[in-house]
């Protein structure tokens, strides 16, 4: 079974960063699709990023200019730089991988991102 583990949350203040890594164990061939989703309290989960194992990325609105994902295939690590950080960012941030180019098979335990005005 291929598991998700995410670290890099915390508490930061507003325009600050964080860079948050995702790391699929478990996983004997490439995976297809690794992303990052985030849900705030009271609101949807969310679409932050995504990107395919080669290359190809996609931002919400949000996230461009700001937001950063990158992936080295060879240890299944997702990262998400995040700069200039806003209160209204903070949220449950998850990492998602999709293991057969269709939706979202799997999903890590979140971690939280706190950030202060």
């Amino acid at each position: 079974q291929v598991k998700l583990v995410e670290s890099g949350g915390g508490l930061v203040q507003a325009g600050e960063s964080l860079r948050l890594s995702c790391t699929a164990s478990g996983s004997t061939s490439e995976i297809p699709v690794m992303g990052w989703s985030r849900q705030a309290p009271g609101k949807e989960r969310e679409m932050v990023a995504n990107m395919r194992s080669d290359g190809t990325t996609k931002y919400s609105d949000f996230a461009k200019g700001r937001f950063t994902i990158s992936r080295d295939n060879a240890k299944n690590t997702v990262y998400l730089q995040m700069n200039s950080l806003k209160p209204e960012d903070t949220a449950v941030y998850f990492c998602a991988a999709d293991l057969n180019w269709g939706e979202y098979d799997i999903w890590g335990q979140g971690t939280q991102v706190t950030v202060s005005s």
